[in-house]
C-alpha cells in the first residue's frame, strides 16, 4: 500500500526557546503520526511574520497574541495593502515575560536617558515595557527606542551593551540573568495573566485548510503533553540542547524549570488564556494609536 506524503505546512518563529514543543513534536513523531511535517522559518521581527502570513509565504506563525490585535485594529508598525483577516487559534505562551536591564542598571531610575530595545515600537511587548516605566515614573520622552527585532536579536544586542534594557520572553532571559544582567520587572507579577505566544494565522487559509490546522494543533498538544510528563525530561533537554547546540546543559536545566512551572510558560492543551488576552487589550487600549 502506497504511503500518503505528509503535508508540509510553512511555519514562521521567533527564535529560541520558545519553539521547543515544535521540535518534540518533529523528533517524536507527532507532526507525522498526524500526517504533517513543517518548514520553520526565523524572523527577524514582527513585520516580516505579518507580511509573510498575509502574502501566503507562511501559512502559520507563532507569534505574540498582541500583533494580532494591533493589525486586525490598524494599530501596526507598518500600513497593510489590504485589511488582514489574522486571528490567534491556539495558546502558546503564557505569561513568562522579564524586563531585563544590563549589570550596572539597578534600577528604573537608571534607565532615564538610556537606550532600549524593542521588536516594534507599537505591536509585540513594546506596551508592556512602556507600561512597566510608567509604573515606575518614567515616560516616553525619558528613554530612547532601538528597534533591534525579535528577543533572540535584543538578547544579543543587551548582552554586546548596545542597548540598556529590553523585554525578554522565556526562557531567552536566563543567559543573560547567569551573566549579572538584571531582572528589573515580571508581567505576570505587575499585571497578572497575559497572553504572549500563541498560533496565528490567516482565517481564509484555516477555511481552507481546517484539516491540516487540526492535524497541526493535535500535535502540538501532544508535544506539551509530552513536555510536561516527568519521565522525559532527560531526553527533553537533550532535544533542546541538540536545536540550540550552543547553549550549556544548564540553562537548558533552568529552561524546562522555567517554561513547565505552571502558572507561566507553556500552555496545556494550547488552550488560550482569556484574562490573559484582557490584558493584552487593556493595554493596548491604553497605548495604542489610533484610539481604540
Amino acid at each position: 500500500m502506497t504511503m500518503k506524503a505528509p503535508r508540509t505546512l510553512r511555519i514562521v518563529v521567533f527564535a529560541g526557546g520558545a519553539n521547543w514543543p515544535l521540535w518534540i513534536a518533529e523528533d517524536k513523531g507527532f507532526l507525522a503520526d498526524n500526517g504533517i511535517a513543517i518548514e520553520i522559518t526565523p524572523t527577524p521581527n514582527s513585520v516580516f511574520v505579518v507580511q509573510g502570513l498575509l502574502e501566503g509565504r507562511f501559512d502559520i506563525a507563532l507569534t505574540t497574541f498582541d500583533n494580532v490585535v494591533a493589525y486586525q485594529e490598524g494599530q501596526g508598525e507598518v500600513a497593510l495593502p489590504t485589511q488582514p483577516d489574522l486571528f490567534g487559534f491556539m495558546g502558546g505562551l503564557a505569561g513568562a515575560l522579564r524586563l531585563v536591564a544590563q549589570p550596572h542598571i539597578k534600577s528604573y531610575a537608571d534607565l532615564r536617558g538610556q537606550t532600549l530595545g524593542v521588536d516594534a515600537a507599537t505591536t509585540g511587548y513594546a506596551f508592556l515595557m512602556y507600561k512597566l516605566l510608567q509604573m515606575n515614573g518614567l515616560g516616553r520622552e525619558d528613554y530612547q527606542l532601538d528597534r533591534v527585532g525579535g528577543t533572540a536579536f535584543r538578547v544579543q544586542a543587551l548582552m554586546q551593551g548596545k542597548i540598556a534594557a529590553t523585554m525578554i520572553n522565556s526562557p531567552l532571559e536566563i543567559l543573560p540573568e547567569s551573566k549579572g544582567c538584571v531582572r528589573l520587572g515580571d508581567v505576570t507579577r505587575s499585571f497578572g495573566p497575559y497572553q504572549a505566544i500563541s498560533g496565528v494565522a490567516r482565517r481564509s487559509w484555516a477555511a481552507q485548510n481546517a484539516d491540516a490546522l487540526t492535524s497541526f494543533i493535535r500535535a502540538y498538544v501532544a508535544a506539551v503533553d509530552w513536555l510536561y510528563e516527568g519521565g522525559n525530561r532527560d531526553e527533553a533537554i537533550r532535544i533542546y540542547t541538540g536545536r540550540l547546540q550552543e547553549t550549556p546543559q544548564p540553562i537548558a536545566e533552568k529552561a524546562h524549570e522555567v517554561m513547565l512551572s505552571g502558572n507561566e510558560g507553556f500552555q496545556r492543551k494550547a488552550r488560550l488564556d482569556i484574562e490573559g488576552i484582557r490584558t493584552v487589550l487593556g493595554v493596548r487600549s491604553e497605548f495604542a494609536e489610533p484610539r481604540k
